[in-house]
């Protein structure tokens, strides 16, 4: 027996994997990524910069390029997700007038840029203007009814192709009519900006890990443009999409979404000179006797987020498990042509959800020419135009009521199957809508109560004869927030989204009533909001960090394998051969494999990724003479010994995790769950007394949560 580096005449041969090859570190898609593992290599990578930047001043140069690489990275989302919103708000706008008609003096405004730009338009016809002109009076000269498209590692989703499709896409999608929005989509788009910027630094295209911190910040600045509330977009990251958080990460989100709201704010979309899409100015303060319907609009909330999850949620099922789903061209054409017929003829369907919401919110000034606003007002009334007192509901707004009763209708039921279409599809403003029109009926009921019936005890301290009471807008906005937290469950990032977008600081209270309230009522249907609902249904292995689990379990209740199973598939440290390890590989789809000292001992030694050692399998092949299928692998320092006449050995220390994480079998699955949401673990293994026993996979984790809550654990998915 001889040592085989001596037979070899050189080290070097053998200890080519100490130098780095392609594709190590990598994940395969759909997999999900070891976070303990990405953190440890990001610190062994600014460590070795460290060190070097004592060496010379560039390699001091280059060490304070990669301090502030994050900080460029967030500077470019925010800018270039800035500039793609402001686009899509003026092509939306643009496009969705384009249905109606042109502009003859500039094709590319929108009815309303055309008619600021008229010298001919006053204020009381503000909406007509010689200078726009509709289809049917430009072609036929006369009035007719004229009538898309929506840390795990899926590929593509974030990529440039993606970006620009999203893009386009999500203009046609909103300008169309549909019951969707373009904020979630939004969000999407920042985070393909975000995974763009990283693949130009080594530092995030290299580590999955860090990469996910610049997509959290990205999903800040995505949200910041999409409501004009950087603050709720952080807020909204923390809250409702970061699975890992840190605080470097929060004044990053903080960075990006400064900038990207300062990009939009500098395009001006909305032409309001204001970053909130809602803008509402009410001079009536609320009191304390309205916390009653504004708590009825949180119920309502609760129950219309309760109905649209189950019903999307068995719609889209449906559309998973029957020939419905291989039609989805067609699925568009009928859903939108269905749109088209229903929502025409009812005016606050046939207008874009944003004008709708915005005229919801608004409160009726003496100069408001909307239905909503038309009171009978007293002729005698010289009281200041911002503070008209409450007065007796005309024609108009009994009009508006059942028309708004029926919008509300038809927006329930055709968001339940609008959303989850393959189009780029946004859930907030159809939420928003269907609450704010919930809640604009609820305020014009107590308005009227108030005006009809000021000497009722709960109107008597409050609302005299002849003072401004109710605000109805406020009504509308508590409700857009009640509906919107009841699909999504969103509490402190919701608030403060909606006094951003509205401006409406004064009505935090009323907002956190009503967030609160639809939160506890879905909650007693239903832990999981419309997001998480997708991600089981869809089969990600996604742990939620706000499930609660209390059984009294032990991790050698769940491990693998179990009794009467086939043994672990296991690695030795120096005695299985190349051919050996092909064929393991080739007959499991695991992702990776413990590595103990022999088969009898079954000491642990350490872990080794299936993805690496296909990889490390490859490359040396392709690098190292002497490589066959019989050559023996080892994981040690050193080789083992050898006849003379043995093929070269293959050194595979450097794809061996040599502190993998692990945990007795005597752990309780309480402390094994949280060490799995907290370090973001693919799977740890269970020993005892430093013999492998088993493994718990985050797979593992999830099937027995599911079969401690009464469901069949076989019953999940993972794609």
């Amino acid at each position: 027996m001889v040592n085989a580096g001596a037979m070899s005449g050189s080290g070097n041969l053998m200890d080519f994997l100490d130098e780095p090859f392609p594709d190590v570190g990598t994940y395969e898609d759909f997999h999900t990524i070891d976070w303990l593992r990405e953190k440890s290599r990001d610190t062994d990578r600014h460590r070795k910069i460290t060190s070097k930047s004592k060496e010379s001043i560039w390699e001091f140069i280059k060490s304070l390029l990669d301090a502030w690489s994050g900080w460029v990275v967030m500077l470019l989302i925010g800018l270039l997700a800035g500039t793609l919103a402001g686009v899509i708000d003026l092509a939306v706008d643009w496009m969705t007038d384009l249905k109606e008609g042109v502009c003859l003096s500039a094709f590319w405004y929108s009815h309303e840029q055309c008619c600021w730009t008229s010298n001919e338009t006053t204020f009381e016809d503000r909406d007509k203007c010689p200078l726009w002109q509709k289809w049917s009076e430009l072609l036929v000269n006369q009035s007719e009814i004229k009538t898309i498209l929506s840390g795990f590692i899926i590929r593509g989703y974030l990529g440039k192709w993606t970006l620009l499709i999203k893009t386009v896409t999500l203009v046609l999608v909103v300008s169309s009519g549909l019951s969707l929005g373009k904020e979630g989509p939004l969000v999407h788009v920042a985070c393909c900006c975000g995974n763009f910027f990283s693949s130009l630094f080594s530092k995030y295209s290299k580590n999955e890990g860090k990469r996910r911190e610049v997509l959290s910040a990205a999903a800040a600045a995505g949200v910041s443009v999409a409501f004009g509330a950087p603050i709720g977009g952080v807020l909204f990251s923390l809250e409702e999409v970061s699975y890992y958080f840190p605080l470097k990460t929060l004044w990053r989100s903080f960075f990006a979404a400064l900038v990207a709201a300062f990009t939009l704010r500098s395009i001006n979309p909305f032409g309001n000179s204001r970053l909130v899409l809602f803008y509402v100015e009410y001079h009536t303060p609320w009191y304390m006797a309205e916390l009653f319907p504004f708590i009825l609009l949180g119920v309502f909330g609760g129950l219309w987020g309760t109905l649209f999850i189950r019903g999307n949620i068995a719609w889209c099922r449906r559309r998973k498990t029957t020939k419905l789903g291989k039609y989805p061209v067609l699925e568009v054409i009928v859903v939108t042509a269905v749109t088209a017929i229903i929502a025409y003829p009812n005016p606050y369907t046939r207008r874009s959800t944003s004008e709708l919401i915005s005229e919801l919110f608004n409160d009726c000034g003496a100069l408001e020419s909307s239905q909503l606003c038309d009171y009978i007002n007293d002729p005698n009334m010289t009281r200041p135009v911002d503070d008209i007192p409450d007065r007796p509901a005309g024609v108009g707004v009994y009009t508006a009521m059942w028309q708004l009763a029926l919008a509300l209708v038809f927006k329930i039921v055709i968001t339940i199957f609008t959303f989850g279409m393959k189009i780029p599809s946004g859930l907030f403003i159809p939420s928003m809508a269907v609450g704010a029109m919930a809640g604009r009926m609820v305020g014009i009921g107590v308005e009227q109560l108030a005006y009809h019936h000021h000497d009722w005890i709960v109107f008597r301290n409050w609302c005299r004869p002849g003072a401004d009471c109710v605000t109805p807008g406020l009504y509308a906005m508590v409700g857009a927030a009640a509906c919107l937290g009841g699909v999504t469950r969103m509490t402190v990032s919701l608030v403060v989204i909606m006094f951003e977008l509205t401006g409406g600081l004064e009505y935090i209270v009323p907002l956190m009533a009503a967030a609160v309230t639809s939160k506890w009522v879905a909650d007693a249907f239903g832990k999981e909001g419309i997001y998480e609902a997708h991600i089981h249904l869809n089969g990600y292995p996604f742990l939620d960090v706000k499930d609660e689990f209390t059984h009294r379990t032990l991790a050698t209740d769940v491990m693998r394998p179990r009794r009467g199973e086939p043994p672990l598939s296991v690695l030795t440290q120096d005695s299985m051969t190349v051919e050996d390890v092909e064929t393991l590989i080739k007959e499991t789809d695991y992702n990776g494999f413990p590595v103990v000292v022999s088969r009898d001992s079954e000491r642990l030694i350490g872990f080794a990724q299936r993805r690496e050692l296909i990889l490390a399998i490859k490359n040396a092949r392709q690098r190292q003479e002497g490589i066959v299928s019989n050559s023996i692998m080892y994981f040690t320092e050193e080789p083992p010994e050898l006849p003379a006449n043995s093929p070269h050995p293959l050194k595979l220390r450097r794809v061996l995790n040599l502190s993998p994480f692990t945990v007795t079998d005597h752990t309780p699955m309480e402390t094994v769950v949280d060490i799995f949401r907290k370090l973001g673990l693919r799977q740890c293994l269970v020993t005892r007394s430093g013999r492998l026993l088993g493994i718990i996979t985050k797979k593992d984790v999830l099937r027995h949560m599911a079969q401690m809550a009464n469901q069949d654990p076989e019953s999940i998915m993972f794609n």
